[in-house]
Parts: C-alpha cells; structure tokens; sequence
C-alpha cells in the first residue's frame, strides 16, 4: 500500500510524530515536514522542514513515496535517495545514499539549539512544547546555528555522506524532559521491518470487508492504526486522534465510532476509546467538547451516544463484563441526568442543544431560526441512553435505580412523540417559543433509531422518507440536508454532504425499524464511495468527492463496521 503524504500522513501508532507534504502558509514555505501532533488543532505542527542535497550541497528535487513502515525520496534525476522511518513512539530516522539531507527549523519565541555532546544537538522548541535531540549515526552532521540575544533565529541541520560508503545516517529524537542516550542504535532495516509488522499484524485483525473494498480496508486499518497517540498529558489512556492532518483532538462522540470498530478484535483498546472522556468528566455530569494532549474544550459537547454506543458493543463482545459495568454505571448516569437538569430552559421535559455544536450537526438548518434547539435526535438518544441504564442497573442488582431508568426512557418516549412529530414529520423547535426550524435536515430522522419504540405509521413515513431517492438519499448515500432544500451546499458541512457518523446512525435506525434492505443499500453505496474517495472528513453527497480532512479516523471506522457488517450481496 502506497499513499500520498498531502492527503495521508506518515505516522505510527502511539507517537506525536508525523510527516507530511504541507501546502505554503504564513511563513511555512511548501514542502515536506517532519511535524508533532501535540497541542491541538491551531497548528499544523510543523517543525522541520526536509530536503535533499547533492554533492555540491545544491537542492535536488525529488518524490515522496509512502507506505505504512516507511518513506522514500526518490531524486528525479539520479539513483540517489533517502529514506525515513518513525522506530518508535519517540523517534524518527533517517538514511540516505549518494545525498544528503537539509533539516531547516524555525525558530519562533525563545527556541534554541545547542551541541548537547559530541554528534547529538538539542533543539528546545517552546513552539511545540517538546524538545528534539538530532543525533548523528553515519557521515557528516553540519549544524547551522545563529544566537540572536534570547533565541536561535536559524537553526539548520545538514547531514553528508562521507567516505566510499556513500551513506548519511541520522535520528530525531523528540522528548519533553530529559534525553536519555541509547548504548546502541538498531538498524536502520530493522526498525522499518518493526514497524511493517506492526501494522501488518493490526490490518490483519482488523475488521474484513468483502474483496472488492480490499483497498479501502487497508487505507481505513492505516489511518486508525497510525492516528493513536500514547497517554500523555490530559489523555490517560491512548487515544485515536481523529487524525494526524490538521484534526488532531478527540471529540466527545467521534471517540465512539472508533471504539465500535475495535469492540470484537481489541476490546480493551475499544474500552480505552470510549471511557476516555468519562475520565475527564466534570462534577455536573458534563463530558468536555474534546480533549488533547494539552487541554480540554468545555464551551460545547457533543450529544449522548454514549448508552447506544455501550449497547452496540455489548452485543459484540463479551469482554465487557461486571468490572466494566461497574466503571461505566456512574458517569453514564451523571452525563444522562446533566441534560434533564441543566439543558431544559423552558421546563417542559424535553432537554436542548443549545449551540449547533452541541448536536454535532454543527451548522444543521435545524438551527436557522436561532437557539436554543429541541430537536428530536437528542431525545431519542436519551430514551436509549436511559434504557441501557436500566439494563446495566438490573445487571448490577440496582432494582430501584433501573425503576427509575425506565420510567425516564418512557416519559421522555411519551414527550417526544407529542411534542415533536406534528404533520407527518418530526420537527425542531426553538425552546421555549417551540418555533419550529426551516430546512430539511437528515438530523430529523434520526429518531428511527428507536426501531419498534415507535408508532408503525411513524416508523412507516420515516423510512418512505429515507427511500426517497433525491431527497435525501443519492447514489453515494444519505446527504445530510435534503438535495431539492434551497439550503443544501455541496461543500456546505452538515448543509449537504454526506458524513459517517449520520450514515452509521440511519443504516443501523433503518436495521432497527426492520428494513434491512435499505441499511443494506445505503452502507453499500456509502462504502463504494469511500473506496474510490479515501477516508474524507465527508464527502460531496452528488459527486463522492472527498471533502475538507481527507484521512479520518471515524471515517475509516464506520468504513470497516458497514463494510463488515452489511457489505455482502
């Protein structure tokens, strides 16, 4: 497998490392970077930008060529090459033959460098938050350093062959603390060989598709594998970024979709992913909007489906047992009362979103006419959420508690249906006026979730309007607003195109209200398209055009869940 560095970058599992092809940016030229991921999403993470050098220490054009254990550059115009690999969570390294390699850093605050001991030069990047020792292993290391009062205002690195070897070796080691020398160096064949049966053994468990998605398989298992980055900082467990582009934070229901696609082959690392935020929980009951290494966001959050989730993976895997109950039972309960106690304004039982980003749907025209938002999706989600809970309170010997779960999944059923389903259709209201929204938002069907919960002549018009081709439904999938609303947008976010998560939602509502022929259909078109289009943040719901972030991590998931579970004839 082979993939190309400006959509996927190169990375590792459990590391902040990466390389990419970046485009030119306010004072980054274009090129090629060995970036850092820590942080958060304000920055590329860019921190040394790579090149090769001919004998006469002259640029040499060359081409990049990756795979999963490692990254060749090809020079146009000769046999020369190099070649990069990650070793491990903390180090990247390099070997050339017949070149050389120029590594130009940027200096910005009070980064410096410094020769920490004969052949390893400390560069202290308080951009990045890290620091990054350059070692040389083989040839010839020249160090490009300007001191200019308070910082390095250049900081360039030069590695040469020397010598009939015709051979250049080098590694960056990125650390936050204190570097540690290693006794000895591996070699460089062996770390790539390492790192291939790394990935080959994850790929190899990870969930199959029929043959002829082989190839999106493959990317999907790349993209998960080499997002995971190590516990560290505000992650207590390792987390799968929801990329390693520019997306590099977890959010607090992206986080599911990717525990669901790890439940059956590595149900501990699953638990990890979906337990993470809850690890972060607030007194209140809130989860955070995301978390990364560095910090939480708590302005927004993202809607519970968490209960659906944890039930989805039950049924799975039997791994989650008594102990994982246990963990699970009291935050789920916290998170399940914070939206009957703090997001009801108006008192009528029926809790609200009160920003688009709290849905998910971040600019859904289910919130045209202003906020705060009822939307029924939200409701549905507790209905299931506070079921779960009863189930797992019965579990747990916890009769009166899973009472009282009941009662609330039903009272909110009740509530839902006679405040939201009005001429045929469910609807979205502001609360407290209850005006209802513009638009024709996918969001709106996601009740069907509910299965048999729901009135047969609901369940019936539900499904007649996911049917509906050009409506909704197109050759890729479920656009996420109607393509005959004058709202839709091709590019348009949740105005149109077409997004995993909504996508996994709907086929498995549609599964649940008992027509499997369409969960069928439409996973079916979703997954042909990502295996033309790669693993898009979303897509172009016309054209299948991959849109925005093209290597997602939920993306890839719902890719192996619907491929898995639905893509045989």
């Amino acid at each position: 497998m082979n993939f190309d560095l400006s959509v996927v970058p190169f990375s590792r599992r459990e590391t902040f490392l990466a390389v990419s092809l970046l485009p030119e940016g306010k004072n980054r030229p274009a090129g090629l970077y060995l970036r850092t991921v820590r942080g958060g999403d304000d920055k590329f993470g860019e921190a040394f930008r790579i090149e090769l050098l001919d004998d006469a220490g002259e640029l040499l054009p060359f081409k990049a060529e990756a795979n999963p254990a490692s990254v060749k550059l090809a020079a146009f115009d000769s046999s020369s090459y190099a070649e990069l690999c990650i070793s491990d969570s903390r180090t990247a390294r390099f070997r050339t033959r017949g070149c050389g390699i120029r590594l130009t850093f940027q200096p910005a605050a009070y980064d410096y460098a410094y020769e920490a001991v004969p052949g390893s030069w400390e560069v202290n990047s308080f951009t990045h938050e890290c620091r990054f020792m350059l070692t040389r292993l083989a040839g010839c290391m020249k160090m490009e350093v300007i001191w200019d009062k308070i910082k390095s205002s250049r900081i360039v690195a030069e590695f040469c062959p020397d010598g009939a070897a015709g051979t250049a070796e080098f590694a960056i080691e990125e650390f936050r603390t204190v570097w540690k020398p290693r006794p000895a160096w591996e070699p460089f064949e062996a770390a790539v060989k390492e790192a291939g049966a790394e990935f080959a053994a994850w790929l190899d468990h990870s969930l199959t598709v029929p043959a002829r998605w082989q190839e999106g398989r493959e990317l999907a298992a790349y993209i998960t594998w080499s997002c995971l980055v190590p516990a560290e900082g505000c992650l207590t467990r390792p987390a799968m970024y929801m990329s390693k582009n520019w997306m590099t934070n977890i959010w607090s229901w992206d986080h599911c979709f990717n525990a669901m696609a790890l439940v059956r082959h590595d149900p501990k690392l699953a638990w990890d992913q979906f337990m993470i935020f809850f690890d972060r929980q607030d007194e209140s009951g809130l989860l955070p909007d995301f978390i990364n290494d560095k910090y939480e966001l708590w302005n927004c959050n993202k809607p519970p489906i968490h209960g659906w989730t944890l039930g989805w993976m039950m049924r799975r895997t039997d791994w989650i047992g008594e102990a994982q109950l246990r963990e699970v039972y009291g935050p789920l309960s916290k998170w399940t009362d914070w939206w009957f106690r703090y997001r009801d304004g108006d008192g009528d039982g029926i809790p609200q979103y009160n920003h688009g980003n709290d849905s998910g749907w971040d600019n859904s025209t289910a919130f045209n006419n202003g906020i705060p938002v009822e939307s029924p999706d939200l409701s549905a989600f507790l209905i299931l959420q506070a079921e779960l809970l009863a189930e797992i309170a019965g579990l747990l010997g916890k009769a009166d508690e899973a009472a009282r779960w009941r009662r609330l999944a039903g009272d909110t059923l009740d509530a839902m249906l006679s405040h939201f389903w009005k001429d045929g259709r469910f609807t979205a209201c502001r609360s407290g006026t209850h005006e209802r929204s513009q638009g024709d938002s996918l969001l709106l069907f996601v009740p069907i979730l509910l299965g048999n919960r729901l009135p047969e002549e609901i369940r019936t018009a539900l499904l007649q309007g996911l049917r509906e081709e050009g409506r909704f439904l197109t050759g890729n999938g479920w656009a996420t607003e109607s393509v005959r609303s004058p709202y839709y947008q091709p590019d348009g976010y949740w105005r149109g195109p077409i997004w995993a998560p909504s996508t996994m939602l709907l086929v498995e509502g549609a599964a649940a209200a008992g027509d499997t022929e369409l969960a069928r259909e439409v996973a079916q078109r979703f997954c042909r398209m990502l295996n033309k289009s790669g693993m898009a943040e979303n897509f172009d719901a016309l054209t299948g055009e991959g849109l925005r972030d093209r290597a997602f991590t939920w993306t890839s998931s719902v890719f192996l869940i619907l491929g898995h579970e639905y893509g045989e004839l």
